[in-house]
């Protein structure tokens, strides 16, 4: 489509919507939505994100989900892609995301994210097992650590702003 960019690649913490967000995005666009997460589950042998987490550790996540990232910033597909919520932190990734397209940092507050990462906190490896003030302590240290990287995107967005209807206003300032 003519006015948006080929490439947009949707940043933030775990649980703040960016699948959600990726998926209507895409469907208005006419773009193909990619999971990043999915892409290194399927990378991994079909291995879930916990498994590659408890069998091979961090490190080599990181690297499959760097390999993945490349595959798609270099085709020629318009898309639009959820990254995981450290995507943007490791392997010159964010790096890669600004030079093949629009980096859009989408935003909530440690309380908006506490009841969606509570409810799902068995999918997610890194806070699967901490009790819920854990969970607060690791939201807040983490969004800490994790804002340097966030804040070199192409724009910010609060997450609770949006609605299916201002989608694309909100993001490409139509």
């Amino acid at each position: 489509m003519i006015g948006y960019p080929d490439k947009i690649f949707l940043i933030g913490f775990m649980g703040v919507g960016k699948s959600h967000w990726g998926r209507c995005l895409a469907a208005q666009l006419g773009y193909i939505f990619i999971d990043l997460d999915q892409e290194v589950s399927r990378a991994a042998g079909g291995r879930s994100i916990t498994q590659i987490f408890e069998q091979e550790g961090e490190e080599y996540f990181r690297g499959l989900e760097s390999d993945s990232l490349e595959k798609f910033t270099t085709t020629d597909r318009q898309l639009v892609m959820a990254c995981g919520g450290g995507t943007p932190c490791f392997l010159n990734n964010l790096e890669r995301m600004k030079k093949a397209g629009k980096v859009i940092w989408l935003q909530a507050s440690v309380g908006e994210l506490m009841p969606r990462l509570l409810a799902e906190r068995e999918k997610r490896p890194l806070i699967r097992e901490l009790s819920e003030e854990e969970l607060r302590s690791y939201i807040t240290k983490k969004m800490g650590d994790r804002q340097l990287f966030y804040r070199e995107a192409d724009l910010a967005v609060a997450e609770s702003e949006l609605t299916e209807k201002n989608l694309t206003e909100i993001l490409f300032h139509e």
